[in-house]
């Protein structure tokens, strides 16, 4: 699957040229807003860190299980394409398999496929989730 950023006239332009390109049949989606920002990524470790510190799992177990339990809902609720093919190939198998494909050598996209609204929602569903659980954040938690 082919991702692109448009923010330019020239993004846009080299966009039609590729799709002009494109044998038929293929399907295209588009989504409204840019990509998740470098300080949301830097946020996020930050999560990750303060959680595995207060919890007894490393920040690659919290990873992998907010992306299988906070982004991968988001992303199939707000895109048909990722729903269709994660259903496809990954949503009947077993929960530990999941996880393990979240995670590191696997790492299935899930974040880097964020608009920076979605990141927002996923970083604020971090806190929100662990906080219940008793885990203090540092402040501030604001990310563009």
């Amino acid at each position: 699957m082919t991702t692109r950023v448009v923010a330019t006239e020239a993004d846009r332009q080299g966009l039609m040229r590729l799709i002009q390109a494109r044998e038929l049949p293929f399907t295209v989606e588009i989504v409204k807003g840019k990509r998740r920002s470098v300080d949301q990524n830097r946020l996020q470790r930050r999560l990750l860190s303060e959680i595995a510190e207060q919890t007894d799992q490393t920040a690659e177990e919290v990873r992998a299980y907010c992306k299988l339990t906070i982004g991968i809902p988001i992303l199939r609720s707000e895109s048909e394409l990722f729903a269709q093919k994660y259903d496809a190939h990954i949503r009947s198998l077993p929960y530990a398999t999941k996880l393990a494909m979240m995670a590191e050598p696997f790492d299935f996209p899930v974040t880097r496929l964020m608009s920076v609204a979605q990141k927002t929602r996923y970083l604020d569903e971090i806190q929100r989730h662990f906080g219940a659980q008793g885990v203090i954040f540092s402040s501030p938690l604001e990310a563009a």
